[in-house]
This record gives structure tokens, C-alpha cells and sequence, in this order.
């Protein structure tokens, strides 16, 4: 499937908080303390906008298959960030989407100067912490930050500095 990476743009909206709801409803987490009831799922392109942030989406013919973010979050020192919202429908997911919006996020945050990468997850999505493992992340013991995702249940980091 040919796609392209690009910078969210505020029509996305409503098509990624579709694809971020569909993915958590097909895996069972459609559940409070998650994106799903997050009320900025609806505003994405709106949270994206503050300084040492970004989202990027994945799109194909015009298709918004999903997409990533990195952002500093609230409790946390500002060398931290958290790898957000990478979500992807189905039928783009085992293709390598997920890989080129984890190098582009990585990348990101390693010229925004952060020094570590969190992420929430959940035990019952193997696919996802597959592509985590592989990107150097470790688990942890527990959350970092006030994401208000109080349902993730596995916790992980990656160190960004050289």
C-alpha cells in the first residue's frame, strides 16, 4: 500500500478520532482512562499545536489510515515526552506504517531535545508493544506524568540520548 507521512491538519479531526475509537472498540478497550472517552480525541489537531509538539498522519488516496504524536505531558520534567495516540486502522496495520511513524515521532522528539520517550499501552496489544520492543523501549513499572489514561495497564520508556 503506497502512503504518505504528513503533519495533522485540523480536517483530520474527525477521521482520526474514527480510527482511534474503531481500533479500541475491535481490541476491547473502548473503555473510560482511555483515548477513547478522552475528550481531546475530538481535537487532536488542536493538541498538537504547542511548542516541542507534533502529529503526523498516514494517509493513503486521500484515506486517513492514522497516525502519532509526540508531546510533553503535565507531571513530568520537560526532558520527558510520550510517544501519543498511535493508532492505525486494520487493514494498514503489519505494513510498516507503524515503523515509519514510530522513526518519524523518534526523530522528532530527539531534535525537540527531549531525553526520554514514554508511552502507555496495554497488555492485550501485542502487536504494538511488538514494534515498541523493537524500537528500544523497555517496560517499566508504572505510569509516568498525568496522562489522564488511567486504564493502560503496561508502561514503557526509550532514552533518546546518544
Amino acid at each position: 500500500m503506497e502512503y504518505e507521512l504528513r503533519p495533522i491538519q485540523e480536517k483530520d479531526n474527525i477521521h482520526l478520532a474514527l480510527v482511534i475509537r474503531q481500533s479500541l472498540e475491535e481490541l476491547g478497550y473502548a473503555i473510560d482512562g482511555t483515548v477513547y472517552t478522552d475528550p481531546n480525541t475530538d481535537k487532536m489537531f488542536q493538541c498538537y499545536q504547542e511548542e516541542r509538539s507534533a502529529y503526523w498522519i498516514a494517509e493513503a488516496n486521500g484515506v486517513v489510515l492514522g497516525g502519532s504524536g509526540i508531546a510533553w505531558i503535565p507531571g513530568v520534567d520537560k526532558t520527558v515526552c510520550e510517544l501519543q495516540r498511535m493508532f492505525l486502522k486494520k487493514e494498514a496495520r503489519g505494513l510498516g506504517i507503524g515503523k515509519a511513524l514510530m522513526d518519524k515521532c523518534v526523530n522528532f522528539a530527539k531534535e525537540a531535545q527531549y531525553e526520554l520517550l514514554y508511552l502507555e499501552t496495554f497488555e492485550h496489544m501485542p502487536g504494538a508493544r511488538k514494534l515498541y520492543e523493537r524500537s528500544g523501549f523497555e517496560y517499566i513499572d508504572e505510569a509516568m506524568g498525568k496522562t489522564g489514561h488511567f486504564s493502560c495497564d503496561v508502561f514503557m520508556v526509550k532514552e533518546l540520548r546518544p
